[in-house]
Formats: C-alpha cells, structure tokens, sequence
C-alpha cells in the first residue's frame, strides 16, 4: 500500500553518524506475547511514532549486533522493519521498509541458517523461497518494488514474519522447536 506524499522529507539516516551515543530499544525475547501478534498497517497518522523509534531501533539492531529488526520486536505492532544486510567492514546500508508485502516468490527455495535477536544465541537452517519481489513503502511514502535474491531475500522474509507473529522457529520441526525454545529458557534463567 503507497501512502503517497504523506510521509514529508527527511534526511531519513542523519541520526547515524551518532549511533554509538543512542541508547538502544530493548529487543523483545520469545515467548512475548507481542512476538506472536500480527502487526497492523503503517498509516500516515504513525510518521511521527516511526520517526522517533527508528535511532533507537537501528542502535539495538547494529549493539546486538544484528541485519533486521521488525518494529514488533521493540514491542510495537505495527508493519514497519529495518535492516542493513551491508558487509562488517563495508558502509551502511540501512533500509527501511513500511507494509512491505510480498507479491511473487520463486519456487526455487534455499536453505540459510538463521538466528534472530528475539530467540538469541539459538540458530537453525530454515529453507525460504530462493528470490522473492516486494512491494512497500519508504518514509517518503513512495512505493517501491525490489526484488531480492541471497541473504536479503532471506533477511526480508524473516523480518516480514515477524509482522505476521511467525519467528523461525516456527519453521522448523516440533521437536527441533521446542529443543531450541527449552535451550533459550534455560539461557534466559541463567541471566536472572
């Protein structure tokens, strides 16, 4: 969905150049109820609300450190996601994807080990579409299509589950689900 010329302008990434100095959004850890909730559409009326978390999203995505995170796991249900799949040494390459919708995906599927900052140090092999193409909006409210291939096809399907309630987790085995959701409690515990 575009929201045509109701975002404004912005210098969308200026708050970067002090990212070390912004305090990072807690990361929601699995089972949160909100991590299960499915998020509602970005409207125009939410700008402000978007702008305001974004520093503090792209801190804790960049601290833990991480490619994407989805607005719901900084506890806000709406359909937003960030992510910078850029190389570690390379420039950022931040993106920000509002009601992003995927609307064709390869039958060609491939196989990349994920991890997820709401389900920390636990990682799996989940199989995806190989190439996907989305539609979504930027803060400009113009809409975009972008097809994608490799880790940011990867990387744009796992944050779009998370705006459907879907952690990849969810896409594994019972038994290997609930082998690695037993492991993360005990972590958890730990940390008390």
């Amino acid at each position: 969905m575009s929201l045509p010329g109701k975002f404004g302008h912005m210098s969308t990434f200026h708050f970067l150049d002090d990212i070390d100095s912004i305090d990072p959004m807690p990361i929601l850890v699995a089972p949160h109820p909100v991590l299960k909730q499915v998020a509602t559409n970005v409207t125009p009326d939410d700008l402000e609300a978007i702008k305001a978390a974004l520093p503090g999203m792209f801190s804790a995505m960049y601290k833990a450190p991480g490619i994407g995170l989805a607005a719901p796991q900084v506890g806000i249900s709406k359909r937003f996601l960030i992510m910078d799949v850029s190389e570690k040494d390379a420039p950022r390459e931040p993106k920000i994807l509002i009601n992003p919708e995927i609307i064709e995906e390869s039958k060609e599927s491939s196989v990349h080990e994920e991890g997820c900052l709401s389900v920390p140090n636990q990682y799996a092999e989940v199989e995806r579409p190989a190439s996907i193409k989305l539609r979504y909006s930027d803060l400009e409210g113009k809409e975009i299509i972008l097809e994608a291939t490799g880790l940011l096809a990867t990387c744009i399907q796992h944050e779009i589950d998370h705006l459907d309630g879907i952690l990849f987790v969810d896409h594994l085995s019972t038994l290997k689900r609930n082998m690695l959701m037993r492991r993360l409690a005990k972590e958890q515990k730990r940390k008390l």
